[in-house]
């Protein structure tokens, strides 16, 4: 039943409505929520006999660095995220160069804690040298048993990510038959020399053509080609007018900028904290703990 105005104590302060100290009822109650889930997910590692259970992996999550100081930030917020929607894992995160704490820094404080597992999910949308090559040898330098998960690419939740960043940036959800006949998307991603990486990008860029229903190109910042310019006058040329370019870098940053404003039309803006983007980042993990779990035992 819902309460008259009279039936509220008018001293008591209202949701949303400051408290002493400049605080707000509502982030109170969030705080308080976070703490007592956090709270119950501790207390369900202790057994009835008083031992403790074997906690998950710790799941570490690996970005690249940036000297850009927002990617830092949006990273983080990412990370904030995940631990809201999976309170009971600890979550950690590694750079590859550029910024703290280093991977091999993360790794070492996990194995001075006693850690024994951890999952490593690379915040990069592609196969490449740091996901074959760089990250392996970094987890190599500790006694933590480690596991490197797929990268965030190509996968229906890094799509679903791609295509709400477009709409926000005032990609029309529908389309008289003309238009769509005369709009195409730059897929623009970060490149590598790594031909993996290519072929993931271009599953990505098939995938989000197959969602709007028009022709996804993928092209690059750099290293690889075509640059994002370049396969805008290819889509030009074959009567393409209105092109977006799709950001398909998870934070801001200069590889970023210099595709967006390559575009004729609309940029979306980077992946950053998107809702399905948190949970690839624990569908990546759940993945790879699953296969060592299962490989444990057998």
């Amino acid at each position: 039943m819902t309460a008259s105005p009279s039936q509220y104590d008018e001293s008591a302060p209202r949701p949303g409505s400051p408290l002493p100290g400049g605080a707000h009822l509502d982030s109170t109650a969030h705080i308080m929520n976070r703490i007592s889930t956090q709270l119950a997910a501790q207390l369900s590692l202790v057994s009835l006999d008083g031992r403790r259970r074997p906690g998950p992996p710790a799941l570490v999550v690996v970005a690249h660095g940036s000297r850009d100081p927002r990617a830092l930030s949006t990273v983080r917020t990412l990370l904030d995220r995940v631990r809201d929607l999976r309170p009971d894992l600890p979550v950690h995160l590694g750079h590859i160069e550029l910024n703290e704490p280093l991977l091999t820094d993360t790794l070492a404080g996990l194995e001075a804690r006693g850690t024994a597992e951890a999952v490593l999910v690379p915040l990069l949308l592609s196969r490449g040298y740091h996901v074959k090559r760089d990250i392996p040898e970094m987890a190599g330098a500790v006694a933590v048993r480690t596991r490197v998960a797929a990268p965030l690419g190509p996968h229906p939740l890094l799509v679903d990510t791609l295509y709400d960043r477009l709409v926000e940036a005032g990609w029309r959800t529908r389309m008289t038959e003309t238009e769509r006949r005369e709009s195409a998307v730059v897929l623009a991603a970060a490149g590598s020399r790594d031909p993996d990486s290519a072929v993931d990008t271009r599953r990505t860029a098939h995938l989000l053509a197959q969602r709007l229903g028009v022709p996804v190109v993928p092209a690059y910042a750099t290293t690889a080609t075509p640059t994002v310019p370049t396969a805008v006058r290819a889509l030009t040329a074959r009567g393409r007018h209105r092109i977006a370019v799709a950001s398909c870098f998870t934070a801001p940053g200069r590889f970023a900028t210099e595709c967006a404003q390559a575009a004729p039309w609309i940029a979306s803006a980077p992946l950053g904290t998107h809702e399905a983007m948190a949970r690839l980042v624990l569908h990546r993990y759940d993945r790879s703990a699953a296969a060592a779990g299962n490989s444990n035992a057998a």
